[in-house]
């Protein structure tokens, strides 16, 4: 069927291409109503590559979905057809040693949608194991259900942070992910979000949050105003979301004693880091790699309200202009949070 297909580096295009179709007894076929492009989606629609991750055959793109499921296999009984749902797009393998101590996201056989070579969900129906499909609350759109994929990036580094109700944290980056960071750590009990960014247009789009202090670090001092909100103490968390390499100089200065930094971001290659400014403060290190048993609690957050992503969707574009939408998205405007493709 006609998809979204990356067929060398800046170039793609809407073409017939051979997809599985087949609905094992475990598996859903979901008709896509609604995909979100990630900043994987247009680094490999920019640069061909992520890390050890090479496009080197064409791939259809897109890993952040929902839609409505069309038909079930026959050992499905916790869906059914009509059913609004979005999909965890890892797919691991279960009997595999992670999987079965719960980190299943660091199964090195995991097969994710949209990362070499493995075929991503911007085509209209798609396959998907019924355990990794979830159903949507009805207050919860199908564009906002494409959120929960990065939302389940911010639950996960909410939850390596242990927060407790009423701490203040430092969110580093206000994209996509450095949003969901921040919306989901005020939904865990954070009082404040200092964030940080050089964009003023992100920045204004994440002032209209409660909760959120912007700081432009092109004008102002974050540790300054980190300082002054905490009366000198620091913050109790940094959410480092850039990946820039720029970002952890001073990354110390801004924290707590016994304090966390929580490492979001993939930065381009290795960066500096101040090994004995984290020790004087004892500061607890945690790394994020996607997310594992967090999506029901993402999907809950959403449905209750207490996260609204619908401030987030700058732009959307109907199937048939996806390539227009990847080549839009690809001009970084600082206003542009989230480019959306609907069925």
């Amino acid at each position: 069927m006609k998809a979204m297909v990356l067929e060398e580096i800046r170039r793609a295009q809407l073409r017939d291409i051979a997809v599985p179709t087949e609905v094992g007894p475990g598996d859903v076929k979901i008709a896509m109503k609604a995909v979100g492009i990630c900043g994987s989606d247009l680094h490999y629609y920019l640069h061909g590559k992520i890390g050890p991750f090479v496009v080197e055959a064409p791939m259809i793109l897109g890993h952040e979905g929902a839609g409505e499921v069309i038909a079930v296999g026959s050992s499905v009984t916790n869906l059914k057809a009509g059913d609004r749902v979005c999909m965890e797009p890892g797919i691991p393998d279960w009997t595999s040693r992670a999987s079965q101590l719960g980190l299943y996201n660091l199964d090195p056989a995991v097969r994710f949608w949209a990362t070499p070579p493995v075929h991503g969900c911007l085509v209209p129906e798609i396959v998907h194991p019924a355990n990794l499909t979830f159903k949507l609350p009805d207050a919860v759109s199908f564009q906002e259900g494409a959120f929960v994929e990065p939302l389940a990036v911010g639950m996960q580094a909410v939850t390596k942070a242990r927060i407790l109700p009423g701490q203040v944290a430092v969110v580093i980056g206000a994209g996509t992910i450095g949003m969901m960071v921040a919306l989901a750590a005020l939904a865990a009990g954070i009082s404040q979000v200092i964030m940080t960014d050089v964009q003023a247009e992100k920045l204004k789009i994440a002032a209209g949050y409660d909760g959120i202090v912007p700081v432009n670090v092109a004008e102002a001092s974050a540790v300054a105003r980190v300082h002054e909100i905490t009366a000198g103490w620091g913050a109790d968390v940094i959410f480092e979301a850039s990946g820039s390499p720029r970002a952890f100089n001073g990354l110390f200065d801004m924290l707590c004693p016994g304090g966390a930094v929580v490492l979001v971001g993939m930065p381009p290659g290795p960066v500096q880091f101040d090994v004995v400014a984290a020790q004087i403060k004892e500061a607890r290190i945690e790394t994020v790699f996607r997310y594992a048993n967090v999506y029901p609690r993402a999907i809950a957050l959403l449905g209750s309200g207490k996260v609204d992503v619908k401030p987030l969707i700058s732009r959307t574009y109907p199937f048939a202009e996806s390539v227009e939408a990847f080549e839009f998205a690809a001009q970084g405007s600082p206003e542009i949070v989230k480019v959306q493709i609907v069925f």
